[in-house]
């Protein structure tokens, strides 16, 4: 560990050093003044001679006394885990005090004993590598709780995706729909949901394979969320081949409006469905449905008006937008 000896007396510079030397310190720098000292410490704008882990300091010191060169470097976030121990010839309270202040840990009276002097050194230098140690440690638990937290956050999100499409699943659109549905009754605001179901998707299936309908599925998901029109609207998988949407603050005919812009979407994929009593492309049915949220009813029933909407739209054809407000 490195230390730097301030004091304006080459003597006293040489004597400090041969104690610290006799007691293995080998890494010491010396500095005739505080300006030098500072200098040293890369504090003038310069490169520092090198890390400090003690500086051992006359406080009576031509110029800038020890005082201030302490004050200044224990004020200054490059010098805040440097360790000071003053010397004074001085038992005033008054100086001692103020050295204390300006961020002394320890002193040292004149005359100087070498067995003091090699006794306070070992013991700063073992409290300060004690203290280095005890932050690189907590370093270290910053490190692996933030490395917790973002693996947290991750895991978090994974659980609220859909493993094959990319897309919200049916946990987090349950979470959404609860959160929605009390927004809405607060503010007294419609709250709107569609589902929307591939048509035919078991003869897809069993035509061209359930690699393809994965592919299928994929390409559906990813066109449904293209088609939402606010960063607000929420898309998710609902089970199997069946979607679903929230959209806060929507009513019946905005909400239709986003139903047929998702029917539309899929629709110009332009996959081909040979299988489809529909169309020669893959095509969905979309129910819409828009309530004014009651508190004390239970959002399921915004859900439960979408899925006969969507029966609705397949039983008049497939490939179209139901909503429940429409007459048959």
């Amino acid at each position: 560990m490195a230390i730097l000896v301030v004091d304006d007396s080459i003597d006293s510079r040489l004597l400090i050093q041969r104690i610290l030397d006799r007691e293995g310190h080998r890494d010491i720098l010396m500095a005739g003044s505080a300006p030098e000292a500072l200098r040293l410490l890369g504090f003038d704008g310069e490169a520092a001679a090198g890390p400090v882990d003690l500086v051992i300091m006359d406080l009576h010191l031509p110029g800038m006394d020890g005082i201030e060169a302490c004050r200044r470097i224990t004020s200054d976030p490059r010098g805040r885990d440097i360790a000071v121990i003053v010397i004074t010839g001085s038992t005033e309270e008054d100086h001692l005090g103020a050295a204390f202040a300006a961020g002394a840990v320890d002193y040292l009276g004149k005359p100087l004993k070498p067995h003091e002097l090699a006794t306070r050194a070992r013991s700063v230098l073992r409290l300060k590598r004690e203290m280095d140690e005890r932050k690189a440690r907590e370093r270290e638990l910053l490190e692996v709780t933030r490395r917790l937290a973002d693996a947290n956050r991750e895991l978090e999100r994974l659980s609220s995706l859909d493993g094959l499409t990319g897309i919200s699943n049916r946990r987090r659109l349950d979470e959404i729909l609860d959160l929605e549905w009390k927004r809405a009754a607060r503010e007294k605001a419609p709250l709107s949901a569609i589902l929307v179901d591939i048509d035919c998707f078991k003869p897809f299936n069993d035509r061209y394979g359930h690699v393809a309908g994965d592919g299928c599925l994929r390409s559906v998901a990813a066109a449904l969320q293209k088609a939402l029109r606010r960063p607000s609207d929420f898309v998710a998988r609902y089970g199997g081949e069946e979607f679903a949407a929230v959209l806060s603050a929507t009513d019946s005919a905005g909400a239709r409006v986003v139903g047929e812009a998702m029917r539309a979407a899929v629709e110009a994929l332009g996959l081909p469905h040979a299988a489809s009593s529909a169309g020669p492309r893959v095509t969905v049915s979309v129910g819409v449905a828009t309530l004014l949220p009651d508190p004390a009813s239970a959002p399921s029933v915004l859900f439960e008006a979408a899925d006969r909407a969507l029966y609705r739209a397949k039983r008049e054809g497939r490939n179209r937008v139901f909503a429940a407000a429409d007459r048959a």
